[in-house]
C-alpha cells in the first residue's frame, strides 16, 4: 500500500513534467524528422501547384553537399575556437578577482557585469552594430583618430565582431556562477593553504580552480550547445550593414533562409536536424572528456 502510494505520489508530481516535455521537445523533434523526410515539388509543369513528395534522405544529401551548409560549421569552428577560451577564462579571471581578498564594491561589480546579459540579444546586436558602423559609432571615431583602422564588417573583422557581442552578452553571466562556485568554498581550506605559505596566485589556480571544477565543466558544455545556435548576432549583421556575414553565414542561418526565404522546409529541417546530432555530439565528448579527466586528476 506504502509502494503503490508513494509510486501514485511520484507520477502526479512528474507527470507535468513529462507532458510539457513531450509537447515542447518530443513532437517538434519528431515533426522535425518527418519534414525532412519529404520536399516540395510541383507538379504540372509549375501550373498545378506543389505536393510533398517523399524524398528519404535527399534532403540530407542535399545539405551535406551544399557548400554554403558546410562552410557555415567552419564558421561555427573558428567562432567555438575563439569565443569559447576567452568566455571560460575571462568570466573565471573576474569571479576569482571579485573572491579575493582585494576586491571592493563586490556587489557593484557582480551588478555591472551581469548587466549586460539582461539587454535581449536583437537589442545587444543593434546597439553594437550601431558602435561598428563608421560615421556614427563614436569608438570608430576615437579609434580611426588613433591611427586604428578596423573594418568590424569586412571578411576578416566579421567573425571577432560577433565574438565581441557574444561576449558583452554572456560574460558576467557565467562570471556570477563561478564567483556563486566560489563563494560554497570551505574557508577552512582555503585558511589553512594561506597558513601553509600559500600565496594568492597559488590559491587561485591550484585551489580554487580545482574545486570548482564542476562548475566549469557545466559552463563550458552549455556554451559548447550555445555557440552552435549561433543566430541572432550574425543575422542583425546580416540585414543592411554590408556586413560580410551572409545569408548562410552559420547552420542555424542557413536553415532560417532555407525555410522562410526558399521555403524549402524539408531541407531546413534536415540542416537543423544534422546541427542539433552535431551539438548532441560535441556535447558526448566534452562530458566523456571532462569526466576522464577528472578521474585521472
Amino acid at each position: 500500500m506504502k509502494r503503490a502510494r508513494t509510486t501514485r505520489a511520484a507520477a502526479i508530481l512528474l507527470g507535468p513534467f513529462f507532458v510539457l516535455f513531450t509537447l515542447a521537445m518530443v513532437l517538434p523533434i519528431g515533426y522535425a524528422v518527418w519534414l525532412s523526410l519529404f520536399t516540395e515539388k510541383q507538379s504540372g509543369l509549375g501550373f498545378g501547384g506543389t505536393e510533398s513528395v517523399f524524398s528519404g534522405l535527399d534532403n540530407y544529401t542535399a545539405a551535406l553537399g551544399d557548400r554554403a551548409f558546410r562552410e557555415g560549421f567552419g564558421v561555427l569552428l573558428g567562432y567555438c575556437l575563439f569565443y569559447i577560451p576567452l568566455l571560460l577564462v575571462g568570466a573565471l579571471a573576474l569571479a576569482l578577482l571579485l573572491d579575493s581578498t582585494l576586491a571592493r564594491a563586490r556587489r557593484f561589480f557582480q551588478l555591472a557585469l551581469f548587466l549586460p546579459h539582461a539587454v535581449p540579444g536583437i537589442i545587444a546586436a543593434l546597439i553594437w552594430v550601431y558602435l561598428y558602423t563608421p560615421q556614427l559609432s563614436p569608438v570608430v571615431s576615437a579609434m580611426e583618430s588613433g591611427g586604428v583602422g578596423f573594418d568590424f564588417f569586412s571578411p576578416d573583422g566579421a567573425l571577432p565582431s560577433v565574438v565581441n557581442i557574444a561576449l558583452w552578452e554572456w560574460l558576467g553571466y557565467n562570471m556570477v556562477i563561478f564567483y556563486a562556485a566560489l563563494q560554497a568554498i570551505d574557508r577552512s581550506v582555503l585558511e589553512a593553504a594561506t597558513v601553509d605559505g600559500a600565496g594568492a596566485w597559488r590559491i587561485a589556480i591550484g585551489i580554487k580552480v580545482p574545486l570548482i571544477r564542476a562548475s566549469v565543466v557545466m559552463v563550458a558544455l552549455f556554451t559548447v550547445i550555445g555557440s552552435l545556435q549561433l543566430f541572432t548576432e550574425p543575422l542583425i549583421l546580416n540585414k543592411g550593414t554590408g556586413s560580410a556575414v551572409t545569408s548562410t553565414w552559420t547552420p542555424n542561418m542557413y536553415a532560417y533562409t532555407a525555410a522562410f526565404e526558399r521555403n524549402d522546409y524539408g531541407l531546413a529541417a534536415a540542416a537543423s536536424l544534422l546541427l542539433a546530432l552535431t551539438a548532441a555530439l560535441l556535447s558526448f565528448v566534452v562530458t566523456r572528456f571532462t569526466g576522464r579527466k577528472g578521474k585521472t586528476a
